[in-house]
């Protein structure tokens, strides 16, 4: 069999991610790791594995494909909810456990499973409702409680009748769940909170009527009836969210706060250690308050409560309180965000923290000192936290007991590793089955410019051209995600794109994170300037420390954010940026959603400049440099109607583009064909528009 090429090995193993183990929880007493894994690296559908810790032997205790040969369809909720999450898998995605790891609960086709983790197999839950989703059990391991159509249900896990514990006669209410800003914005992708004891679930009452209702059409099939959605446009009503404490005696106690200040629930904590705790946040996102309720009563107090200039970054896993009680949570002070332990920060300036793993003695947690790496960490108060990993690379971790298992796609290594340790030694590996890439990718990292920008450098074969080489700029460029990260697959499609006769530049400007607060707040109010500024920037001052890069053909291409800068790249700086490939842009920030857009643009009724500012439709006449705007017809999350509003803008200019829609394509493009033709496209596009005459080396399409 001939070799794949990289697009297609790409696409076919949705960017070597498939065989990776991932979602791994540890037994409170350290003796087993559950994880999900597929069994191969081109395989999607992802199985319930154990490790036993002792003899380091993994168990297969559920495969999806030999329980439902005939395959599984998918509730409308769970495709919305793989969807926030930006799940590429099948099968076994999410699950739970008991605290001892002695059985999971995971939802299949729409039924609650339940998996025997020390004997293996599982079965469905008799007696649950149909298009099941989020099925957690309660901390004694004897119910498990799970979403279903707008409903929270509680199930006895030996059998029998199920318990309707909350419902609403209104189909746009629904308890139980996120809501979309919730999961698409606020990192919090569930709705129900088990109490300690498992007498009491602490559980969301959303209700979606205020929320604009938009539909998404399949322009392929002009007979089927749009789906409508509730979208929550810049601007517009939110979703109103409470928050209930439910009994599984019937009673409900309604928990009390000014949610007309603080609407955003962000995140709620409930355990062994914390009592039940909330974090709130202002609409603007510039005020944030911990509130601990008392779940009798449903009275709050207010044990943080502050105001910044721009908004606060929520960072996952706080509040929590660790073993002796003191509370644990995340504040910006002397330009990094740091961990307080009753207020009293214990991680030094410029350890920037990223997500909160664990909390009891002391806490794990991930935190960057350079922000191309992203280390695991484990410190309390009143002494200096110590790293635990040392390799360059992207790392994270989960733990119990005095077993910690951590996980590392590192710089030099082409498949994650994934190391389990009892205490400070390496007890057992987990195999990861990803498949080894077929290029090899050797980026050259640096800092550049006067404000030290990151960047990514990749030629062809990795080496030090002999000739000039045209450039291909290949950003993100916003906030939360960064590209310039000291890991393999990091580098691996831009190193790809170089393999096509590219020097293709990667960098990472104000606004993206691992930089300190005041870095990312430089794009408060305006995304256009430092963003483009930046990108800018680094190209020229990457071209005066590479003599190679041939400024005279220049193109960019992104997606989502990257895709808005590669628009705006080409409509602003034409004489810098020569042509443009940019993917599901919001080309028009009022046709965003309320939670991100207003943290950084307000509102658009009190600030319309701003939002005029910011939106490429004006822009539309100043095209002079080819432009090609693709879109999934599909997307739920960045709507086509901006790429089709530009398009039109565009085309009453009388400026020449070109458009690729994507039918039944959603923000993430996993159909294995599309994804792989994508790459070739843009590469074709991008030859044509800087003038290069080789279109006999261009790779084919198909």
């Amino acid at each position: 069999m001939a070799e794949d090429s990289f697009p297609r090995q790409k696409a076919r193993t949705r960017g070597f991610t498939l065989g990776a183990p991932r979602s791994f929880r540890v037994a409170e007493d350290g003796s087993r790791v559950a994880f999900i894994r597929s069994k191969a690296g081109d395989d999607p559908e992802g199985c319930l594995w154990v490790l036993d810790v002792a003899t380091g032997q993994e168990r297969l205790i559920f495969d999806p494909s030999a329980a439902a040969a005939g395959g599984l369809k998918l509730t409308r909720d769970e495709l919305d909810r793989r969807e926030r999450m930006r799940e590429q898998m099948t099968g076994v995605t999410t699950y739970d456990v008991d605290p001892g790891l002695t059985f999971a609960t995971f939802v299949l086709g729409g039924e609650v499973h339940v998996a025997d983790l020390v004997a293996g197999g599982a079965r469905p839950l008799v007696g649950c409702t149909e298009g099941a989703f989020d099925a957690r059990p309660d901390p004694t391991g004897r119910r498990v409680a799970y979403a279903a159509n707008g409903t929270l249900h509680v199930q006895d896990l030996a059998g029998g009748a199920g318990h309707t514990l909350a419902y609403d006669d209104d189909p746009d209410i629904h308890w139980g769940v996120a809501e979309f800003v919730a999961a698409e914005e606020l990192d919090r992708d569930r709705g129900y909170w088990w109490s300690p004891d498992g007498s009491r679930l602490a559980a969301t009452r959303v209700d979606e009527r205020p929320v604009l209702v938009w539909h998404i059409a399949s322009p392929v099939d002009p007979g089927a009836t749009p789906r409508a959605v509730r979208y929550p446009q810049a601007g517009t009503d939110n979703a109103e969210v409470t928050l209930s404490v439910l009994g599984l005696d019937g009673s409900r106690v309604d928990v009390d706060w000014d949610r007309d200040v603080l609407p955003y629930l962000v995140h709620v904590t409930w355990s062994d250690r914390c009592p039940l705790t909330l974090l709130v946040q202002s609409r603007d996102q510039k005020r944030w308050a911990v509130l601990e309720a008392d779940p009798s009563s449903g009275k709050t107090r207010t044990l943080v409560d502050h105001t910044a200039e721009h908004w606060q970054t929520i960072v996952t896993g706080v509040p929590d309180r660790m073993a002796d009680g003191r509370l644990v949570f995340v504040e910006e002070t002397e330009d990094t965000r740091r961990i307080t332990v009753d207020r009293e920060p214990v991680t030094p300036p410029g350890l920037q923290v990223a997500t909160i793993l664990d909390v009891g003695d002391d806490i794990l947690f991930v935190a960057q000192d350079d922000p191309t790496e992203l280390h695991v960490w484990r410190g309390a108060g009143g002494a200096e936290p110590v790293r635990l990993t040392s390799e360059p690379g992207v790392h994270g971790a989960a733990r119990s007991a005095d077993v910690t298992v951590i996980v590392s796609d590192l710089a030099d290594r082409r498949m994650r590793r994934v190391r389990v340790l009892r205490g400070d030694d390496e007890v057992a590996e987990i195999r990861s089955l990803v498949e080894a890439p077929v290029i090899e990718t050797r980026p050259t990292f640096g800092v550049v410019g006067d404000r030290s920008i990151r960047v990514a450098l990749c030629t062809p074969g990795g080496s030090e051209p002999s000739a000039p080489l045209p450039v291909i700029v290949d950003p993100y460029g916003g906030p939360h995600f960064a590209r310039v990260l000291n890991a393999y697959r990091a580098t691996l499609e831009p190193q790809w794109l170089a393999d096509q006769g590219f020097a293709v530049l990667v960098a990472d400007g104000r606004g993206t994170p691992g930089r300190g607060v005041a870095w990312e707040h430089a794009v408060y109010r305006d995304f256009g300037g430092p963003v483009l500024e930046d990108q800018v920037d680094a190209l020229h001052a990457a071209a005066d420390h590479f003599g190679f890069l041939d400024l005279g053909k220049v193109g960019i291409r992104g997606w989502s954010f990257g895709g808005y800068l590669a628009a705006m790249a080409v409509l602003r700086r034409p004489d810098v940026f020569h042509a443009a490939v940019a993917g599901a842009p919001v080309t028009d920030q009022a046709l965003y959603d309320t939670a991100y857009t207003e943290r950084y643009l307000g509102l658009p009724q009190e600030e319309p400049e701003v939002y005029r500012r910011n939106s490429l439709i004006e822009d539309a006449p100043n095209l002079t440099r080819p432009l090609l705007l693709i879109h999934g017809l599909a997307d739920d999350n960045v709507f086509v109607a901006n790429t089709l509003r530009l398009s039109r803008a565009l085309t009453e200019a009388g400026r020449f583009h070109s458009v690729v829609p994507l039918s039944g394509i959603t923000h993430m493009t996993t159909e294995e064909s599309v994804a792989e033709n994508l790459l070739l496209l843009q590469v074709r596009f991008l030859r044509q528009g800087l003038g290069l005459e080789d279109a006999v080396d261009t790779p084919s399409l198909g």
